[in-house]
Parts: C-alpha cells; structure tokens; sequence
C-alpha cells in the first residue's frame, strides 16, 4: 500500500513511480491552465509592478538619497544588500494575482540587485599572502576578555586590531596575547599587537576629543607596512532624529585626511567604522582604500550584531598592498564577529 502512493498513471494506462521533475510540469500545466485565456493578467498587479520599479529605482540610485533629513541615505545604504529579500516577496505575490505585468516587472530589481552585490556571492579567496591580519571590537562590557583574547589569536593573525579596550580590561588582554605577539602598543581605546616589530606609533586625531584611533609602522618581513587602527563614533537609529551620525561622518573625514597623507606606499586599516562600504558617509576613507572583503571574499562578511549579523561594519581596508583571502571568524564574547584577511605586500623601491 505504501508503493501506491508514489504511483502515478502513465500515458499508456500503466503506472509507475512519479518523479519529482514530472509532479512539477504537472503543477506549472496546472498554474498556466489558470492563466491562459485571461485577458486581465496584463491589467492586474499594475501597483506591484509599481512598487517593483521604485525598488529597482531605490537600489539603482541609492547615492541620490538625500541625507538632508535624518541622514536617510546613509540609513538606507547601511543595509542595501538586505532590499533584496523584497524581491521574492513581490514575485510571490505577483503569482498570485496572476499578472503578466508585476511578474516581469520583478526581473527589474533583480537585475540590479546581482549587479550590486551578484560579484559578493562568490568565493574569491586566493591560497597566497605576506601578511594575515585581523580586527576585533572586543565590546568594553565584554564579560571574558581573556577567552576573547585567546580566541582572536587562535586565528593566525600576525596583525590584531582591537577596539574599544576598557582600561581596567587592558592588562587582562595584555597578559593573554602576550605568548603569541612580542610587539604591542595601545592609544586609548584601541590597540596593535604583531609578531612583527612595531615603531612610529601614535595617535591619530579623528576629531572626538579622546583617543580612539592610532597609527603604526609594522616591520614584516615581505617589507613595512602602515597600520591605522580605528574605532568610529557610534551611530542610532532615533524616530525622532532619523540616523544620527554626524560625529561619525567628521571622524570619517579626519581619517580619510591621515590616511591620504601617509607616506608609506603599504597601508592597512583595521577597525569598527561603524558603517558599510555603501556608505556615502565614509568616502573619505574608502574612495581612497579597497575592502579586502570586496576583493577577495566569499559572501557579504556581516560581522555585526554577532547573535544575527546584519551589515559589515567592522572593516579591513588597504591601499597599496594586495587583497589574497579575506573572511569573519567565529563569535567570542563580543557583540560583533571578528574578522580577518591576508595580504600580499606591494614591494617597496627604497
């Protein structure tokens, strides 16, 4: 009897086992039945082709979003990659109105969704690389720094960037990474540790009035390479004020100001920017710098909330220097995901 179930009568009255692909012809022939001869199934769905084409506008010109009023293009470029879950929505519905119209429509803002971000979906990760480094906001209300600490090593890195140190938890961090890296320097609240020798190290002035981003010469062996490490203002999200990142978008400035006038022909720079690459808040730093992730990762990177990641913006950028591998390691205590890259030294001529 159990057999039975999976029959199916044949063409020539016999039966035999239903294969999947014949139980789909037998439900798209039963979907089109309903929609042949419909005259109105170019009529309907005229609103969901609408909303179709003001997305695809949406996604197309997000940098013409004026942010004049509570910064809403920034909002809406801080999570433009998750527009896209609009479009399964709109086509399922455009199903079932039966329009011809809402249904073609849909292709729209598709298209210029994998034009966006198709490039991010697949893996670009290379084998090669002088240099693995790593970044971490570590959450200054972390409740174990040590394990944090021991876990961000673990990941290879010769390079680690952490943020937002609380000054009573530094020598906690201090003391758990000190057998893996001989060198290591902290500004405020943000550090440098490396395997390799560290010199010229100080504190970069993004405009805060305290501390939170430096700057250091790593001496690696492929050559020396500038390291900025740098935490941004925090940006909210208030019904009242919209997307509040004033402070935020001046620090940019002031970064993307240093880092143009590094000398070094090497830069890297590892931090929580508090914003994405879509952002038109921080072209200052990223007009200049490319995302190793863009280059040479697999998938978007979401490195934060750590419990459900929803946008990248803890960030490796470089200048100069090559992306081979970029990827996001596993959670710790923090609230964001640390991630990691490796990268080919550009060689120097003097």
């Amino acid at each position: 009897m159990a057999q039975q179930a999976y029959m199916t009568e044949t063409d020539n009255g016999g039966s035999g086992p239903e294969l999947p692909a014949s139980r789909l012809r037998r439900l798209w022939h039963r979907v089109s039945r309903g929609w042949r001869g419909d005259r109105r199934i170019w009529r309907r769905g005229l609103f969901l082709a609408a909303c179709a084409g003001l997305l695809a506008l949406v996604m197309l010109a997000h940098a013409q979003i004026p942010n004049a009023i509570g910064n809403l293009g920034s909002l809406v470029e801080t999570f433009l990659p998750w527009l896209g879950l609009i479009i399964p929505v709109l086509l399922v519905l455009a199903l079932v109105r039966k329009s011809a119209t809402a249904l073609i429509a849909t292709v729209l803002p598709a298209a210029v969704w994998l034009n966006l971000f198709g490039g991010l979906l697949t893996d670009k990760n290379a084998t090669g690389g002088d240099l693995t480094v790593a970044t971490h906001n570590v959450n200054a209300d972390n409740p174990d720094p040590s394990r944090t600490a021991r876990d961000v090593a673990a990941s290879g890195a010769d390079v680690l960037a952490l943020e937002e140190l609380k000054a009573s938890q530094v020598p906690v961090y201090e003391s758990a990474l000190a057998p893996t890296y001989k060198y290591h320097s902290v500004v405020g609240t943000v550090g440098l540790w490396s395997k390799h020798p560290l010199s010229d190290v100080r504190a970069v002035d993004i405009r805060l009035g305290w501390k939170r981003a430096m700057r250091a010469t790593v001496t690696a062996p492929a050559g020396r390479v500038a390291v900025y490490v740098a935490h941004l203002p925090s940006v909210r999200v208030k019904l009242e004020a919209g997307f509040t990142a004033r402070q935020r978008d001046k620090s940019a400035d002031a970064l993307g100001e240093a880092i143009a006038g590094e000398r070094l022909p090497n830069v890297v720079l590892l931090g929580d920017l508090n914003g994405t690459m879509n952002d038109r808040a921080l072209n200052a730093v990223t007009s200049q710098m490319r995302s190793t992730q863009g280059a040479a990762g697999s998938g978007f990177g979401f490195s934060w909330p750590a419990s459900f990641p929803m946008a990248r913006i803890d960030q490796i950028l470089v200048k100069g220097a090559e992306p081979e591998a970029s990827w996001t390691l596993p959670p710790t205590a923090s609230d964001h995901l640390p991630i990691a890259a490796r990268v080919k030294i550009t060689p120097q001529t003097d």
